[in-house]
């Protein structure tokens, strides 16, 4: 959205959202926006603890600012600070989302606890679909940040101040439950991890609260952070909420219902996978957005259709259903929010891996090696495996994971080109365009 209009929204709805300021675009354009003055980034604003919906708009913080210097500050204990881990390892990093968590308020002698918070809350993470049926996609890995006092400053209220390494704070920009970080500081520890696709804060509380930084990284790459306090059971959920955006590229489905400038929307069609300003009845005559859905039971309860509501507005624009994890803590993707992320998963991830290297010719002695993910998926599905000669495929050797040269049957001393490529064919994804993506391919050179 142009910073022009940003500014009259921000004026119009500070009041109504207590300091939150909502803006009308949905959040993956604004990875293209120009930089914004004083070093400021762009976070969502999880929801009120004791409420349901999943956000509360977008406000504007500094990059840099950290949280007050203490009255104590003294230079941290630096044992074990900037300790890499492979916590979760499915292959390699090159193959692999991977996604960093950092702790924030941990001391040297807590480093142990950040290690079982972060299994704890990725484990809350992989649980929701359709994390759990493509966890093998992820490594996960821990940086320890150590701080020099324990927990995070705004906990339990605004006098509380703690130094600590990335300066994470609640009450940021006067919201109680926003948990702001350093994000330059992040960013140090986040480079010492192998080439980040996401990336996790947790802080050392159990106050609720946290963060989506959904634009992507200019300099490491990743999609996005977003933080959490350790010790909150909702926080994972935020945690996921926010993945919605940076991986799937989802918008929110959350809207102000009141809120001046925001009765309804009246622009073009955007270009949010999960947000229309078409009907149901446009949507399927246009073969449009989420058409292949219509109709469908969603997860998150309900048949697919086009909802009233979205992307802050309350009319104008329409999401695939009533109440889905974009809208809702609490509750799953809902159908088209499921083939985004699978989309967003794949971007990161290759479901092949040659395990003998590409390159270098192999001779009639060889044998090529590839390694395919196995998917936790309820029906048995599997990763499909298939082999090809010079573009032409091996029918024989379909679901293998080797072939010996020897077998090729080569009568010739021409140079080939053998090739496996695995395919990822799951009914959760039903726009073409997006299942052309789902495939890995490895290819080797051969010759007798």
């Amino acid at each position: 959205m142009r910073p022009a209009i940003r500014s009259t929204l921000r004026a119009a709805l500070a009041a109504a959202c207590a300091g939150a300021v909502l803006l009308s675009a949905p959040a993956p354009a604004l990875a293209a926006d120009p930089p914004r003055p004083g070093g400021r980034v762009e976070v969502e604003i999880p929801g009120p603890e004791h409420g349901a919906e999943a956000g509360s708009g977008h406000v504007l913080v500094p990059a840099t600012t950290p949280a007050p210097a203490s009255p104590r500050r003294s230079a941290p204990p630096r044992s074990g600070d900037g300790r890499v881990t492979k916590m979760i390892d499915h292959g390699p990093t090159a193959d692999r989302l991977d996604v960093v968590v950092v702790g924030d308020g941990y001391t040297a002698d807590q480093l142990d606890r950040f290690h079982a918070d972060a299994r704890a809350k990725w484990a809350e993470v992989e649980a929701v679909e359709p994390y759990a049926t493509y966890r093998t996609l992820f490594n996960v890995w821990t940086v320890d940040a150590v701080s020099a006092e324990s927990g995070v400053s705004g906990d339990p209220d605004p006098g509380a101040v703690r130094d600590t390494a990335l300066g994470s704070h609640f009450w940021c920009e006067d919201i109680e439950r926003l948990l702001c970080v350093d994000q330059p500081k992040v960013d140090a520890y986040v480079a010492r991890a192998p080439e980040a696709d996401l990336v996790i804060v947790l802080a050392n509380s159990a106050k609720y609260g946290g963060a989506g930084y959904n634009e992507p990284s200019p300099t490491l790459g990743y999609e996005g952070i977003s933080t959490a306090s350790a010790g909150h059971p909702k926080s994972g959920q935020v945690a996921i909420h926010e993945t919605g955006h940076s991986l799937g590229k989802l918008a929110d489905e959350y809207f102000y219902p009141g809120v001046p400038d925001y009765e309804r929307y009246t622009g073009p069609e955007p270009t949010d996978p999960n947000t229309s300003i078409l009907d149901a009845a446009r949507m399927k005559d246009q073969g449009a957005k989420w058409h292949r859905w219509l109709g469908e039971t969603s997860p998150d309860g309900g048949t697919v259709g086009a909802y009233e509501g979205g992307g802050y507005y309350a009319a104008g624009l329409h999401r695939p259903t009533d109440n889905s994890l974009m809208r809702i803590l609490g509750k799953p993707f809902n159908l088209p929010g499921v083939e985004a992320m699978i989309a967003g998963f794949h971007r990161h991830a290759n479901v092949v891996t040659p395990l003998t290297p590409t390159g270098r010719t192999l001779r009639l002695g060889h044998t090529a090696r590839a390694a395919v993910p196995d998917l936790a998926t309820t029906d048995g599905r599997r990763i499909e495996v298939r082999w090809y000669l010079d573009g032409r495929e091996l029918r024989r050797f379909a679901g293998r994971t080797e072939v010996r040269v020897a077998e090729l049957w080569l009568f010739d001393l021409r140079g080939h080109k053998l090739s496996v490529t695995a395919r990822d064919r799951t009914d959760s994804v039903r726009d073409p365009a997006i299942a052309r993506t789902l495939s890995s391919t490895a290819t080797w050179d051969v010759r007798l």
